[in-house]
């Protein structure tokens, strides 16, 4: 599975992005699917997941703001983020995690595909 991430950009506080995912390859609907960040200086970090069944976790500092949507027929997920705040700010990569594979969703270990990522300025 190859993954591309488009969307990201320059915004200013209180405004929106949508990030989609795009994903090449069969049986996307297959894969979990999940949104991580990383912000100068610090560790990739969970935002948001989605299972194949639908099933969907968010990170507490997240969670209201942002909604994780997948188009099984479009083979893409999405992330629409509101409420932006200057804090949000990073290099976005969506991630994919295949049927079967093992570790759980909030951990970038539990993902065994990654896209390229784009990058997410929020000004206050």
């Amino acid at each position: 599975v190859q993954l591309q991430a488009s969307g990201g950009g320059l915004v200013q506080a209180g405004g929106s992005l949508r990030l989609s995912c795009a994903a090449s390859g069969r049986a996307f609907s297959g894969y979990g699917m999940g949104w991580f960040r990383q912000a100068p200086g610090k560790e990739r970090e969970f935002v948001t997941a989605i299972t194949s069944s639908g099933r969907i976790y968010y990170s507490d500092s997240v969670k209201d703001r942002f909604t994780i949507s997948r188009d099984n027929a479009k083979n893409t997920v999405y992330l629409q983020m509101n409420s932006l705040k200057p804090e949000d700010t990073a290099v976005y990569y969506c991630a994919a995690k295949s049927p079967y594979y093992s570790g759980g969703y909030a951990g970038p270990s539990g993902y065994d595909f990654w896209g390229q990522g784009t990058e997410v300025t929020v000004s206050s």
